[in-house]
């Protein structure tokens, strides 16, 4: 099967009062920062948080009565999972979803919440889509691929339609890419309506299939995915997303973890808004100067906003840290009646705010006599810490920072 311009129009029907129209976000910080003019299209505050309810609710209209009642079965990382759960308990039909065991927490317990049943299965999206294949043939469910059909790619060509008609002057559209589907149906909606306006798509480069199989001409999978970005982890993009991406989409580019870390940071200070990693690549993307010769105004599709309170905090803590604003230090002070007490006065002096005080004498760094001191100190900026530092080593002080993060953490 293939996808028309008339099917992604007939799916926006279809969708009318079952989604939101999402809104148009335009940030003059970022405007400013970026020196043209960009817009959000603000799928993270999609009904279950991303653009993905769109392809589900479309693909499940489409059943047959005989298929609904059989239940559907669906393979996600999170957002095709939510999607699904929530299309199908507001049309009263069973749903089964297979997630990879480290999904989100906040993703697998708003799936169950929409009422759907979880099953966890191996480390990624491709392992558990084999799960769902398997109980799709032991117990005859209805598959919703999260990508690779005809009825979900219309669904996510949705957004492209809202973009167009939001903004009739719009010069290029950064979208992530994952599966593919919507990216896909972005692209076919963009292209129908404004064969001029150049359409990006974006990947994490630890999960870069569609990056990979544009470099080579042909459908590639990788033989891994390692992201933060978890909702576009995926080894595999779909055959018919693919054939739509090679004909509609003028570029494709890769961004990093720490890009990836620090867009998100940039969202929630610059815009107020919380996405997920793959919600964040457009932005990473248009932060590191990825898109050569980049025209605005610019549509950036934030596709999700699922993303775990635990991540936001790391992501936080990173972000201060690089800043300048947040450090922890480590030095060693007497062991005896006011030793602590003379360290926190020197920080005190040098303008410093103390969040946290641990003391270590069991160490065999530590020796009879001493203790170890570790402090979590809020700070100015990175010439505030410059300053601090130097303050304390006036003050006879053998002062080390502690760096938060090991290598590979995210």
């Amino acid at each position: 099967m293939t996808v028309t311009f008339a099917d992604i129009e007939k799916a926006r029907i279809l969708l009318s009062g079952h989604i939101k129209r999402t809104p148009m976000l335009q940030s003059p910080g970022i405007t400013e920062h970026l020196g043209l003019p960009v817009y959000l299209k603000a799928e993270n505050l999609q009904r279950a948080g991303s653009f993905k309810v769109r392809g589900a609710l479309n693909k499940i209209h489409s059943l047959t009565e005989e298929e609904k009642a059989r239940g559907v079965i669906a393979a996600s990382a999170g957002n095709h999972a939510q999607g699904v759960a929530l299309a199908a308990s507001s049309l009263g039909i069973r749903s089964v979803i297979c997630m990879p065991e480290g999904a989100p927490i906040a993703k697998l317990e708003a799936t169950q919440g929409y009422g759907a049943q979880v099953v966890l299965h191996g480390e990624t999206y491709d392992d558990a889509y084999q799960k769902a294949r398997e109980l799709q043939a032991e117990h005859g469910y209805t598959f919703i691929h999260g990508f690779d059909d005809p009825y979900t790619i219309a669904g996510q060509g949705t957004v492209g339609l809202e973009i167009v008609e939001d903004l009739p002057d719009i010069a290029t559209v950064v979208v992530p890419i994952g599966g593919g589907g919507l990216m896909a149906g972005v692209a076919l909606a963009v292209k129908s309506l404004k064969p001029g306006v150049r359409v990006v798509g974006v990947q994490a480069a630890g999960a870069p299939a569609v990056f990979l199989s544009r470099q080579q001409g042909k459908l590639v999978a990788t033989d891994s995915v390692h992201t933060i970005a978890d909702g576009i982890a995926i080894k595999k993009p779909g055959a018919l997303c693919w054939e739509i991406i090679r004909e509609h989409v003028d570029d494709i580019v890769l961004v990093d973890e720490e890009e990836i870390a620090q867009s998100i940071l940039f969202l929630l200070e610059r815009a107020k808004v919380i996405v997920e990693g793959a919600g964040a690549v457009g932005m990473a993307a248009l932060l590191g100067d990825k898109i050569p010769d980049l025209q605005g105004p610019v549509c950036v599709v934030l596709s999700g906003g699922n993303i775990d309170v635990n991540i936001i905090s790391r992501i936080i803590e990173r972000g201060l840290v690089k800043a300048g604003r947040y450090i922890r230090i480590s030095t060693f002070v007497p062991d005896r009646p006011g030793g602590l007490q003379q360290l926190l006065a020197t920080v005190a002096q040098a303008g410093a705010n103390v969040i946290d005080v641990r003391h270590e004498r069991w160490l065999n760094k530590v020796t009879i006599g001493e203790v170890e001191i570790t402090l979590a100190l809020e700070t100015r900026n990175a010439r505030h810490v410059d300053e601090i530092l130097a303050t304390l080593k006036a003050k006879g002080y053998h002062v080390w920072i502690i760096p938060p993060y090991r290598p590979n953490d995210w």
